[in-house]
């Protein structure tokens, strides 16, 4: 019986995608097999048909127990045989294991699904030893290698364990190796003459896109809102960030559940179920989600922080769109997470920060080029693709900058590469043309060179920019393995004894695109008309209840109030710095105004602007108050919240804001003497702004800025709520 009989007698297809049948025909055949296929290419049928085909029992390294799950699942859907395949792991009970024992031992079980950590577990290698196996597959073989995006130290060992057990072929595959990635894994698992299988990187239903991180929840909820009712993912660095966002998702009516490493297992799994059940539309979630979950129909994938490293974000985007259809992935960019994700780095040994820096790098190259992304994409898997076969499936082609001719830039970066030994990396090619004085340039006495300085008239991101197109375009080669030096090759050396324009565009600045957003959002928020009624509306409420016009609601508010128009009071909570208890106190006749003045004016409201934010989103609310109530010491509170003093008062000027009272007295008492107390407040009484400066001044400097936060702190407490 022919493979592709066999196919259609176990899963029912009419044929093959890809390379699949030959990856398959490979296997049957007895060769050590490596494969590189893309995420919803059909990796695991490559494995799965030889298992149900040979005699014997497949062994498969997984590094999720989510992924097994949803595999084993998967294949007794297939089968009359329950014991078809099985999950060995630590989260099964004595019963459990009993039965994977008895029908591995009966020949039942053609496919075992173990975790790196399981196999190495001396009582798993004597009963592995005691059946026939057919064959082994290592599933995200990228884990093997210290270049890949996820590397797992328990993985390096699989070669000792497997001849431990029983010598037999090896299926290797990943969705994402680069040439380097691709010889570690066949060196550490001794397969050096696999035959190798590699598919196209390209996923042309896939549009890519980049934004700068501004305003970002709001550009989130709208986002999603174009997809009601299908399925996405969201992508977060941090435990912390995936629960708030998650939490503003289901605040503006989206369907969204949490998923990360530090929900209990049975969350985990509920929550995975009833994404894939479609019960939920959106997850998310850390990078512990999404491994081999096969849910064809994912229509976007968001990423709120940008990633480590190329791998993990091609392998994350790859779950959107794998049925073909639609797949919208977005990352949201700030250079300020760069800097967070290198501060990680620093305690890390100097060669893994060598690595994490250099695959951080590339990451920043790709979310900065103003070229094709799927070709700088495709570039850093060894692929080369030409820009028009992108179709407009990327931002760069759909709304592209302009090219001129970077003939001259890329002459000098050529021959200062040249110039000084090929011993430098981009950001020192940088530095270089511009003249720049550090340690390193010293110490390899750059600037002998004859262009050092000669690029002082354009900007770092100018030449960053230069060295990756001419990189992309294989003027120059990144040398892996000296952490990114670049290398001239042939190429290079033909460019330079007749150099001919060299098109280019200008990398996308998102550091300045941020600032000019924030201008451009502080310049469309007032409607001026609106702004002076309700500023004068404020002033009579404050003068009425007897306290000052920014106890009732901060200029702020009432700017926001004038761009959103809030004629609820379920709206206008929503405005920052209102909540539950001003909306309530002080609501109603601003609610009124607004709506009047909203009639008289034909105003249309943007709904699709009104983005509820999450009050106190970090959930610290509770405990704070808690804490105060019960006379906590200010610093024990920021401590067991791992916030700094500064943090923790800005959390309670925020849930004061929002017209919640806090009572700080024990704490300022033990700062100051009650007479102090008593002048600062009747200050904040009689000012018309609670501006910390003009206290300060008005005040004789004779108090420093916290004593005046804490006193505004708690002026605003009892007089404002």
């Amino acid at each position: 019986m022919s493979a592709a009989d066999q196919l259609k007698k176990f899963f029912g297809f009419d044929a093959f995608k890809g390379n699949q049948e030959a990856v398959v025909n490979s296997l049957l055949e007895g060769h050590d097999t490596f494969v590189i296929m893309p995420t919803g290419a059909g990796k695991s049928l490559c494995y799965q048909l030889p298992a149900l085909v040979l005699e014997g029992t497949a062994v498969v390294v997984s590094p999720l127990i989510a992924l097994m799950k949803n595999q084993v699942d998967s294949l007794r859907g297939f089968s009359t045989e329950n014991g078809i395949a099985h999950v060995l792991n630590s989260s099964l009970s004595r019963k459990e294991v009993l039965q994977v024992h008895s029908d591995l031992h009966e020949g039942v079980t053609r496919l075992l699904y173990v975790a790196p950590e399981s196999l190495t577990k001396d009582e798993n290698i004597e009963l592995l030893r005691s059946i026939p196996i057919s064959f082994y597959a290592i599933d995200e073989a990228h884990c093997i290698s210290e270049w890949g995006h996820d590397f797992r130290p328990e993985y390096r060992n699989l070669r000792s364990i497997m001849n431990r057990i029983d010598r037999k072929p090896v299926i290797a595959l990943t969705a994402t190796a680069t040439p380097k990635v691709q010889s570690d894994i066949q060196k550490n698992l001794g397969m050096e003459v696999a035959r190798v299988f590699k598919s196209s990187f390209n996923r042309p239903n896939l549009f890519y896109e980049v934004r700068p991180k501004h305003q970002v929840e709001k550009e989130l909820v709208r986002f999603v809102k174009r997809f009601e009712g299908k399925s996405g993912i969201v992508y977060c660095l941090s435990r912390k960030k995936v629960e708030e966002v998650a939490e503003t998702l289901r605040t503006n009516g989206i369907k969204a559940l949490p998923y990360h490493a530090g929900l209990d297992a049975h969350s985990r799994v509920r929550h995975q179920d009833a994404f894939l059940r479609e019960e939920v539309d959106v997850i998310v979630a850390t990078i512990a989600f999404g491994m081999g979950i096969d849910k064809p129909d994912v229509r976007f994938v968001v990423h709120y922080d940008i990633p480590k490293s190329l791998e993990s974000y091609y392998q994350e985007t790859g779950r959107a769109g794998r049925d073909g259809g639609e797949g919208h992935c977005l990352a949201f960019y700030s250079h300020k997470d760069i800097e967070k994700l290198e501060k990680f780095m620093n305690n890390k040994p100097v060669s893994e920060q060598e690595i994490g820096r250099q695959l951080l790098q590339d990451t920043v190259g790709y979310v900065e080029t103003s070229c094709c992304r799927r070709v700088f994409l495709l570039h850093y898997f060894g692929e080369v693709f030409d820009e028009a076969g992108c179709g407009e499936m990327c931002d760069n082609c759909r709304n592209p900058i302009q090219h001129y001719d970077a003939q001259s830039d890329l002459t000098m970066v050529l021959e200062l590469v040249q110039q000084t030994g090929q011993r430098l990396k981009a950001q020192h090619l940088a530095d270089a043309l511009r003249g720049e004085t550090n340690a390193f340039l010293k110490a390899h006495k750059v600037s002998e060179a004859l262009h050092y300085g000669k690029g002082q008239s354009n900007s770092e991101l100018h030449w960053l920019s230069v060295v990756r197109q001419a990189v992309v375009r294989g003027f120059l080669v990144k040398d892996i393995e000296s952490y990114g030096l670049l290398r001239l090759n042939e190429k290079a050396l033909q460019y330079l004894a007749n150099p001919t324009p060299f098109s280019m565009r200008e990398d996308r600045d998102y550091q300045q695109m941020e600032i000019d957003e924030d201008r451009a959002a502080g310049a469309a928020v007032m409607d001026e008309g609106l702004f002076r009624i309700l500023k004068e509306l404020n002033r009579s409420v404050a003068k009425k209840k007897g306290v000052p016009p920014f106890a009732v609601f901060s200029e702020a508010s009432l700017s926001e109030m004038c761009f959103h128009y809030p004629t609820t009071l379920d709206e206008l909570k929503q405005i920052q710095g209102v909540g539950e208890g001003k909306a309530r106190k002080f609501g109603d006749d601003f609610v009124r105004v607004i709506a009047q003045y909203v009639a008289d004016n034909g105003i249309e409201k943007d709904h699709e602007s009104v983005v509820k934010s999450v009050v106190n989103r970090s959930g610290n609310k509770v405990f704070i108050i808690q804490g105060t109530d019960r006379k906590l010491p200010m610093d024990d509170i920021a401590r067991s919240k791992g916030m700094s003093r500064d943090e923790l008062i800005s959390e309670m000027e925020h849930i004061v804001h929002s017209g919640t009272r806090i009572n700080i007295d024990y704490h300022l008492n033990e700062l100051i003497d009650e007479e102090d107390i008593e002048a600062i407040f009747e200050w904040f009484m009689a000012a018309e702004s609670d501006d910390l400066r003009e206290a300060y001044e008005a005040l004789d400097g004779d108090y420093d800025e916290e004593i005046l936060r804490l006193v505004r702190l708690k002026f605003l407490s009892e007089v404002g709520n």
